[in-house]
């Protein structure tokens, strides 16, 4: 992927949204064009997108203070340390949650447009008059004309409502209400099984809510079974409910509760989170009108290139068919930018490591065993319990396992799961193996340093040839 500047034409670029896809595609932009083009962000709502306001930074700091609270109240060393539930400000934490938003949100985005003078900021609401223009809406009033050379529709995504009967009518909450909410309610029911929900359920339960999870399979069923199996056992065993092939057939809120039906019998609580995934910010762009092909739900198609089914329209982010993750968004913002100025940037997902932020936490890398039978490779495949690292014996928390898919044959790495405390650390090590194409034999003979969690990677890539049981620590 070349970073030289080679377009040397005058050149607009039109960037639709301002988080993370879109910032970035403006910065490498200005880079590659210079005094030679011109770069207009336009944003209808709050400058730096979903990651940065109301996504990824104030949850993981929600998140956070959750487990602080929750080793407050026990740990494995309660038996030396003495532990006691603390008192919960929930006002307090929410102000500090703002406070460090509100910084990032500056720092990263509004302070570099004011200091970015090739980056032009237009508010307003924009839609497609064709394939070459843009009609905003502006948010002080009037219609303003945007023409472009190239354009990067970087829209985002919001959270998909199910058509239960009587949801609409009751007042849910979203992730981003959920975030923002300065009580914690006694029961909070949480509808969905995937990333936010089991990542807020499990902060609410920490702060003092008693929590219901209504999955309709399993929790994370898009993942291995096992981290099904490994993650539901750890949420029940901190309290909270776990309702799996479960869903609701009606919601009603009376007397300030909201009342579920379900097949389990009824469900009450004074605060009802909905979470059962993401839909495309592309109803209002008018799409067809530039000649961009969306799917089924709303999802841009792109091809690898992030180049749509227009000539002079890319996409990217979580408004495309793509995974939908910050540093995926921004991966793909830099290479339309280099694909829209002369260059020829291909966005590889091939080695893209996912973190899920529980406790333990998720995290996974390359296929899974079912996506390899999918594409007929023949796999092999090996799981270690976290009873056989020290590491995680020392730290006396053994819950979840490391597993290694490789090909039948060559051995060749091909996939990654990891339930544990660490297993967002423990997934980058295990990606650089999968991109550089390593073998499990090469993984176990790497030299990994003693007592660490990511040595978990080498003790499970030496299952495939000994029984690690039968070694001594530190046995290479």
């Amino acid at each position: 992927m070349s970073d030289c500047c080679v377009h040397t034409q005058p050149t607009h670029i039109a960037i639709i949204g301002s988080g993370a896809a879109a910032f970035a595609c403006a910065l490498k932009a200005v880079e590659r064009i210079g005094k030679n083009g011109r770069v207009t962000l336009i944003e209808r709502g709050t400058i730096g997108g979903t990651c940065v306001n109301v996504g990824c930074v104030p949850s993981k700091i929600f998140i956070r203070a959750a487990h602080i609270a929750h080793l407050r109240r026990e740990s494995p060393f309660d038996a030396g340390l003495s532990a006691a539930p603390p008192r919960v400000d929930r006002a307090a934490l929410l102000a500090q949650q703002q406070a460090r938003v509100d910084e990032l949100r500056h720092a990263k985005y509004e302070g570099i447009l004011a200091t970015n003078p090739g980056i032009e900021l237009l508010c307003g609401e924009a839609r497609f008059r064709d394939g070459h223009s843009l009609l905003v809406q502006r948010t002080d009033g009037g219609e303003q004309l945007v023409t472009f050379d190239h354009c990067l529709i970087a829209t985002g995504s919001r959270a998909a409502i199910p058509p239960i009967p009587g949801l609409a009518q009751t007042p849910w909450w979203t992730s981003t209400q959920a975030l923002e909410s300065d009580i914690i309610p006694p029961r909070l029911a949480v509808i969905g099984a995937s990333v936010v929900a089991v990542e807020l359920a499990q902060a609410y339960a920490r702060l003092g809510s008693r929590v219901t999870i209504l999955a309709r399979g399993t929790l994370l069923s898009g993942e291995d079974p096992a981290i099904a199996v490994a993650l539901t056992a750890a949420f029940r065993a901190e309290g909270i409910e776990v309702r799996q092939h479960t869903q609701a057939s009606r919601v009603d809120h009376v007397n300030d509760e909201f009342i579920l039906a379900t097949e389990q019998g009824e469900l009450r609580a004074e605060r009802l989170l909905v979470a059962t995934g993401r839909t495309p910010n592309t109803s209002g762009l008018r799409l067809d009108a530039a000649g961009v092909k969306a799917d089924a739900k709303g999802a841009i198609v792109i091809d690898a290139h992030l180049r749509t089914s227009a000539s002079r329209i890319l996409a990217a982010g979580d408004c495309t068919d793509r995974p939908r993750f910050v540093y995926v968004a921004a991966a793909a913002g830099t290479r339309a930018a280099i694909n829209m100025t002369g260059g020829e940037a291909a966005l590889d997902l091939t080695a893209m490591p996912a973190v899920i932020f529980t406790d333990p936490q998720v995290a996974t890398v390359g296929l899974s065993e079912a996506q390899a039978r999918a594409q007929g490779i023949a796999t092999d495949s090996r799981s270690i319990s976290l009873e056989n690292v020290p590491r995680a014996l020392a730290n006396f928390d053994t819950r979840g396992f490391i597993k290694l898919m490789a090909e039948s044959g060559s051995g060749r790495l091909l996939g990654v799961q990891v339930v544990a405390s660490d297993a967002g650390e423990i997934i980058q090590t295990a990606a650089l193996a999968l991109k550089a194409g390593m073998t499990v034999r090469e993984l176990a003979d790497m030299l990994f340093p003693y007592l660490t969690m990511v040595e978990g990677l080498k003790l499970c890539a030496q299952t495939f040839t000994r029984d690690v049981k039968q070694l001594s620590c530190c046995a290479g």
